[in-house]
């Protein structure tokens, strides 16, 4: 039987389907509703993350088109560099990271250990920037490089949020269908971090093609809801054009208040669901991303706003970044 994106080019390079499971301790300290999670951070190549999934679409269609060199861009402790970077070891490519500081961080910790220790062990060749101003000249410069010697080089953009790196949450999104299909509850909310939308955007048109009826909260880690709105509704005509659908996307709220003081900087809500689902659950968060989008979970299940059902947390992966953050961590939790 055909499915909606067997059309596709497409590299097999994560571990799916990832597990759906149930967080009992997390749902019993909080109180109120069932709490599931979806675990992408399972998805293989170079310890997971969401990803690998973008990636086996964008990866596909670059070596349909005969690329040998990768270029992608991320901050210094992108975990999407991170995963770019072990595709392209695994797939034999060239990998050149371009990553702008857009967190105010920096010291030994932050700027050596982390993503990028694993970005340097995957041989990928790291071009660190000091603002986005900077991006477009190094850009330039190594695709100027790359055609004087004669290489077919590819860019993708922070996250890998294209049309096609977001074919990767269609394609979650109807595998998750599959689990509900097999037993799992079908979860009317479920939350997940919006950092460049590509994740967002993929499981909102991919849910209807799932028949999976729910609201999506996306949870704002990397600007405003205004932002974050804009750039998913950016994505998804586009999306539904590739796949030939006509059909409404899911129903997507925006939540701003989890931010803190902005992208990479964690707040005292992020650290606090960081700890609670470790020393629960043993479930290893991050403090940019998923620490962020637990925290407004967390905060909707004690005030009632999650409804009375089953609530799922997607997991996008990221606990690479506890190490870059060391610092507040001991401070916060007195490790």
């Amino acid at each position: 039987m055909a499915r909606p994106l067997d059309d596709f080019p497409r590299t097999t390079l994560a571990h799916l389907p990832t597990p759906l499971e149930p967080l009992p301790r997390l749902s019993a300290a909080l109180g109120g509703n069932e709490i599931w999670v979806k675990r992408d951070d399972c998805t293989g190549l170079a310890t997971g993350g969401n990803k690998a999934r973008k990636l086996e679409f964008l990866l596909g269609a670059a070596l349909e088109d005969g690329v040998d060199t990768v270029i992608t861009i991320g901050g210094v402790q992108s975990n999407h560099a991170r995963q770019t970077a072990a595709a392209a070891a695994r797939l034999g490519l060239r990998c050149q990271l371009v990553l702008p500081r857009v967190v105010p961080r920096s010291g030994p910790t932050y700027e050596n250990s982390g993503n990028v220790l694993l970005d340097r062990l995957l041989g990928a060749e790291l071009h660190v920037v000091e603002n986005e101003a900077e991006v477009a000249e190094c850009l330039r410069k190594l695709l100027a490089e790359a055609e004087a010697e004669g290489r077919r080089a590819v860019v993708h953009p922070p996250g890998g949020s294209t049309e096609i790196g977001a074919l990767g949450y269609v394609n979650a999104a109807l595998e998750l269908g599959e689990q509900i299909q097999g037993g799992a509850p079908a979860f009317e909310r479920c939350y997940v971090a919006v950092g460049t939308s590509g994740t967002l955007a993929g499981l909102a048109v991919g849910a209807p093609l799932a028949s999976w009826s729910v609201e999506l909260v996306g949870v704002c880690v990397a600007g405003d809801e205004t932002k974050h709105r804009a750039d998913t509704d950016a994505l998804l005509p586009p999306l539904r054009a590739l796949l030939d659908q006509a059909h409404e996307s899911s129903e997507i709220r925006y939540e701003g208040g989890f931010l803190g003081e902005g992208y990479g900087v964690p707040a005292e809500s992020t650290l606090e669901a960081v700890r609670l689902c470790a020393t629960t659950e043993g479930l290893l968060l991050d403090p940019v991303y998923t620490g962020k989008a637990m925290a407004a979970l967390i905060h909707d299940v004690r005030t009632g706003r999650a409804g009375d059902g089953p609530v799922l947390f997607w997991h996008t992966g990221g606990s690479q970044g506890l190490y870059a953050y060391r610092e507040e961590l001991e401070e916060a939790m007195d490790l």
